[in-house]
């Protein structure tokens, strides 16, 4: 009896081994297997080609031509002094907003689509009950563009936006915030080609604010200058216009109540 006990649990070691033998050169020759698949896929996949990066045009314009001439016409020595873009913000400010919801929400749309990025959406940071305003109310809505989403909307705002306004005899030179940034105020924003205007029912304006590193006015002017901003020429007939509506504007606000009638006549007699 106990030779054939020993029989058996040496066939069953005997049976054992052979398993884990097997299962070990399973393991290592699928293992091989693996690497030989992996390298030869590796082999045959070819990576797809990069596509060059173009840079934006305005960016082009400001390197080789923009860059030279105020170097030149501003007297600066070191490349680094030149002014140069440094980010646009696009706000648009819902004051309907507080009794329909709606009206923002549409632009929120109208201002994704013309900047290409999602806006933010302002809150007001208090109440005021005159105004039916509550605090943390969402009352805007803003964005803020860098990199080449800049570049490309100043080519648009300044190639196609801006002419398109209705009247437009060029930009004022005085909206500057003595730090070289440039303010635009534009009435509807249905001049720019990416709103459908059927699609609106709620015409708005907004406020471009073009942040520069220039030190002043007159830098800020000098690089818009060369950068093709439409500004409107020194001595033109319509800053004559406006000087002499001065006056009459003024004295109308005063009949309405609005400005004290003692401004009034000191402006008329300016």
């Amino acid at each position: 009896m106990s030779n054939a006990k020993e029989t058996e649990t040496k066939k069953d070691a005997g049976r054992d081994a052979g398993k884990d033998a097997g299962r070990d050169r399973g393991k290592d020759a699928g293992r091989d297997a693996g690497k030989n698949v992996a390298k030869d896929a590796g082999k045959k996949v070819e990576k797809a080609p990069v596509e060059p990066r173009i840079p934006p045009r305005m960016l082009v314009r400001y390197k080789e031509k923009t860059v030279p001439a105020l170097m030149k016409r501003m007297g600066y020595t070191n490349i680094m002094q030149v002014p140069r873009l440094t980010k646009i913000v696009a706000n648009m400010g819902m004051g309907a907003a507080t009794a329909d919801a709606k009206i923002l929400d549409e632009a929120v749309v109208c201002l994704k689509d013309i900047s290409g990025q999602k806006p933010v959406v302002t809150r007001a940071r208090k109440a005021i009950s005159n105004f039916k305003l509550r605090e943390n109310q969402a009352i805007g809505t803003k964005v803020t563009l860098r990199g080449d989403r800049m570049w490309e909307f100043f080519d648009r705002l300044v190639s196609i936006t801006i002419p398109r306004i209705r009247d437009f005899r060029g930009l004022s030179r005085k909206s500057f915030d003595q730090q070289g940034n440039y303010t635009i105020g534009v009435k509807e924003a249905t001049v720019f080609l990416e709103i459908d205007r059927d699609k609106v029912s709620h015409v708005t304006g907004m406020d471009i604010t073009i942040c520069t590193t220039a030190k002043n006015n007159e830098e800020g002017l000098a690089f818009l200058e060369e950068m093709g901003m439409p500004f409107r020429k020194i001595g033109d007939k319509e800053e004559k216009e406006e000087k002499k509506r001065a006056p009459a504007e003024v004295a109308k606000k005063a009949s309405e109540g609005t400005e004290k009638p003692g401004k009034a006549a000191e402006s008329a007699e300016k």
